[in-house]
């Protein structure tokens, strides 16, 4: 595998709960202090604060709640297994339990959350335009100004527990070293994939992983989507979650992107699924696509600086970090 290149690599602690992605280096919006033995009244206070602040029980208050579920986690839970590491006393294991009780309360209502809006999503009782702005309120508006996106935020807590994600999922098969491990693209960058495509489009999203992009972008511009992804673990959990949400325009394919069928392809997205050599047999069958039709593509990582040599291509944006969405026309 390619490790170094995918490389959204900050991961808020309450996250992993979502996407199961532990192996990324979690981002700590709340630091751990200084000395390892934090008082047990300092834990305590901080406990008590969280429990007394009735913002965080609305069930529409879900970016402060995912932000107080870092604080739970790390200023109370981590510390109190400190504290218990040196011998537990009956007002750890109280103080462990009521914040167990509040983690499950915070964890019920995310899930009520999430409930409802896959249950709107399979009656198709939504607007693209209202669902995005549903997302952007509960996730506290993130911003899309196109900034890079070099890590996750709650915008990816929300996605991830929208399309949930099993707690262990089969490593995949080896593979030729030139295809790079699985990484999901930060949701804010969908979110701009999706406003640049209409119903009329038909995107691939080549080395689709657990579907998300095409999820995402056909429920947010109607567009058609079609992933194509070599993992069949990873293709069978994909076509389960179009299934589940009554997505019959969103596919997936467990195949080859050197043989898959493009016939009908407007657009493809690459988030680096593949590098060396397969990347220019990819993009040398692309070309020989756009001979017959123009054609868009995507792209948001090391896969950018590949697109942006092709004489062929035209790159539409004026970004130039590896980590924004870049878009490019065919000339041909």
């Amino acid at each position: 595998m390619v490790a170094a290149a995918k490389r959204p690599d900050r991961l808020p602690v309450f996250q992993q709960r979502y996407c199961g992605q532990a192996s990324i280096v979690p981002n700590l919006a709340f630091p751990r202090p200084e000395s390892k033995y934090m008082p047990i009244t300092e834990i305590a206070a901080a406990l008590e604060a969280l429990e007394a602040n009735p913002a965080l029980t609305h069930k529409s208050s879900f970016s402060s709640r995912a932000e107080a579920q870092d604080e739970l986690e790390i200023r109370v839970l981590d510390r109190l297994a400190d504290l218990r590491a040196v011998g537990a006393t009956a007002d750890i294991r109280r103080l462990k339990s009521r914040a167990k009780a509040l983690q499950a309360r915070f964890w019920a209502l995310d899930q009520e959350i999430f409930a409802t809006l896959r249950a709107t999503i399979r009656a198709g009782s939504y607007f693209p335009a209202s669902l995005r702005a549903q997302l952007l309120t509960l996730a506290g508006n993130i911003s899309q100004d196109g900034a890079p996106a070099t890590h996750y935020d709650s915008l990816d807590v929300l996605t991830n527990g929208l399309f949930p994600v099993p707690a262990q999922l089969p490593a995949p098969e080896e593979r030729d070293p030139e295809m790079v491990y699985y990484q999901k693209t930060p949701a804010r960058i969908i979110l701009e994939l999706a406003a640049k495509l209409t119903p009329k489009d038909v995107l691939y999203d080549l080395g689709s992983g657990l579907g998300q992009v095409p999820l995402l972008v056909q429920l947010l511009s109607g567009a058609t989507a079609r992933g194509i992804e070599i993992e069949p673990t990873y293709c069978r959990h994909a076509q389960a979650c179009a299934h589940d949400l009554n997505l019959p325009q969103v596919q997936f394919q467990c195949a080859d992107v050197r043989t898959a069928d493009y016939a009908d392809a407007t657009a493809f997205y690459l988030f680096t699924p593949f590098t060396g050599h397969i990347m220019q047999q990819v993009l040398a069958q692309l070309q020989a696509l756009a001979r017959q039709r123009p054609l868009r593509l995507f792209s948001y990582g090391p896969s950018t600086e590949a697109l942006r040599q092709q004489a062929w291509l035209q790159r539409l944006d004026l970004g130039t970090h590896l980590y924004q969405l870049a878009e490019f026309q065919s000339t041909q």
